[in-house]
């Protein structure tokens, strides 16, 4: 597999510490700003919200523009996004930071997964794909608790201030190691368009919905989750988000794996199935021995990051001339997706207990199993007569 892949799986990893380490600094940020865990809350919901409405949109805008250069300005922005929330005091500056981030963020991601697909011969497009979701679920397991680290020790604004210093070094990374590359065909709106409307892609975006907010009901308040059911310190709250990104990484690379070796169809399937049942025990599993229990959050964060690679690799087969667009969109509904489940998991604990999210969101993800079955029951001649 191409080597270059790796340089954005780095940049994967920057961003995704961004958008993760919200979960692991939200009572930080809360105690800080006198805000509710709730209300801490929509710096995640309005990350995601924006992150959602900007890939698609970023995406086109740049398609007839060099990708490095592109690349190149947009870990710019990013930089300066994480320098702004990292000088916050205030709700206002602070959400202003996440929403630059947000955006800039969104265009890093999807450009890291359609030029890995680009990079490598099509027998290695699933798991391309699934390295650049091992560079997302990596920042489980040294950005989220390193942050959560520096957050304890220093405070919540020198966490932005480090992954500031992060970018910076990835933009010179990929300043001397990428070489130019340049942008393909644009595809007509209309063919866009026909593609992201097609029953069968709808269906599988609105998987991709409910699937992410399922998940996200829990993960979005995972440290308070930890600290009531387990009664977890700081230290074990680290260390339990280390055993949870190792079991991501592994889960990303997986799920590349199964959609090379399986029909991507199959796939979702299988791990979508697993990841409902794994989502559904987790609030039993805290009253099991401690071993066991931190076995089963293992498996659930293993299924949790398997479902984007096999998603993405069924968009690849079934709409090769237009998936960097349904990509880009399936990305804007993960993330809309996220800030759906962040908003569903505040009502949950406002209205009962943190204890309860991973019922509800299993209920989610029950839903999305069933909108997938009904894609994947389609023909796929629909799909690639519209692409």
């Amino acid at each position: 597999m191409n080597k270059k892949v790796y340089i954005l799986a780095i940049a994967a990893f920057v961003v995704g510490t961004v958008e993760l380490i919200l979960g692991g600094i939200l009572d930080l940020i809360a105690a800080d700003l006198h805000l509710t865990l709730t209300e801490a809350g929509h710096f995640i919901s309005m990350f995601s919200l924006v992150y959602a409405i900007s890939a698609p949109v970023l995406l086109n805008l740049t398609a007839k523009y060099e990708r490095k250069q592109v690349y190149m300005w947009t870990l710019a922005v990013f930089f300066i996004s994480n320098i702004i929330s990292g000088f916050s005091h205030s709700f206002g500056m602070l959400m202003l930071g996440r929403v630059i981030g947000a955006a800039s963020g969104s265009l890093i991601f999807v450009l890291s997964l359609v030029l890995a697909a680009r990079m490598v011969e099509p027998a290695y497009k699933g798991r391309a794909v699934g390295m650049i979701a091992i560079g997302g679920s990596a920042s489980l397991i040294v950005g989220v608790p390193l942050g959560i680290f520096i957050g304890n020790l220093a405070g919540w604004r020198e966490v932005f201030l480090f992954i500031a210093v992060l970018t910076g070094v990835v933009i010179l990374t990929v300043g001397l190691t990428m070489g130019r590359m340049q942008p393909v065909p644009v595809v007509p709106l209309k063919m866009q368009l026909s593609a992201l409307l097609n029953r069968k892609m709808a269906a599988i975006h609105l998987t991709t919905l409910l699937v992410l907010a399922g998940s996200l009901t829990l993960y979005a308040y995972f440290t308070p989750f930890l600290q009531e059911a387990l009664g977890a310190t700081s230290t074990m709250v680290a260390f339990i988000y280390v055993m949870y990104g190792i079991a991501a990484v592994a889960g990303g690379g997986l799920g590349g794996f199964l959609s090379d070796k399986l029909h991507p169809a199959k796939a979702i399937v299988i791990v979508l199935a697993m990841f409902m049942l794994s989502m559904a025990a987790v609030p039993l599993g805290v009253k099991l021995p401690l071993a066991l229990c931190l076995g089963l959050l293992g498996i659930w964060g293993a299924l949790s990051w398997m479902v984007t690679p096999v998603q993405n690799s069924l968009i690849i087969h079934l709409a090769p001339n237009t998936y960097e667009t349904l990509i880009s969109t399936n990305s804007g509904m993960a993330h809309a997706g996220i800030a759906l489940g962040t908003y569903i998991g505040g009502v949950v604990i406002s209205q009962s207990s943190v204890i309860h999210t991973g019922w509800v969101g299993s209920f989610l993800i029950l839903l999305g199993l069933i909108t997938s079955l009904y894609a994947i029951s389609r023909k796929d001649q629909a799909v690639q007569a519209a692409s």
